[in-house]
């Protein structure tokens, strides 16, 4: 089931018209979700909450490393995309390349933007976008002390 909610952008961008048409209200976030953790169930249930239909955009491995460092990611995209769709707050899942998702957020054209409380909503990629065509923007509270970053610095120390 989790492989059918991953979508190319083009099929996606399809799915979200009709989802409009049915006044449907959609939800985008994006991440790397590298190592999946209680912190990133959290923050995709409370996005998903914003609307009908959460759509989470992963960025694929060449993105991750150019944002995060050669060492990453740990997981490679098709899991991790895999591992977000089997979520069920997540309605579809697509993989992009770029370093933003901004190509992402104009296809979708979501209703409503979500981010992490680490985000200043000034700088939050395609707000302008969404703004601009009737939609909000939210800020979700991250679950404290719960980071990729974090873990792997754990393991690597326990090892």
């Amino acid at each position: 089931m989790s492989g059918t909610k991953i979508k190319s952008l083009k099929a996606l961008a399809r799915i979200c018209e009709g989802l409009k048409k049915k006044a449907r209200k959609t939800v985008f976030t994006n991440g790397c979700f590298d190592i999946l953790h209680y912190g990133h169930v959290m923050y995709l249930e409370k996005a998903k909450a914003k609307g009908d239909f959460l759509i989470v955009a992963v960025n694929s491995d060449a993105s991750v490393r150019r944002i995060k460092g050669r060492k990453r990611p740990i997981v490679n995209e098709a899991d991790r995309a895999r591992v977000v769709a089997g979520l069920e707050s997540v309605d579809y899942v697509v993989v992009f390349d770029e370093d933003t998702p901004l190509k992402v957020i104009e296809a979708v054209k979501p209703d409503v933007l979500v981010k992490g409380a680490d985000w200043r909503k000034k700088d939050i990629v395609g707000a302008d976008f969404v703004r601009e065509n009737g939609g909000s923007i939210y800020s979700v509270k991250l679950a404290g002390g719960r980071s990729t970053t974090g873990l792997i610095k754990k393991i690597c120390a326990n090892s």
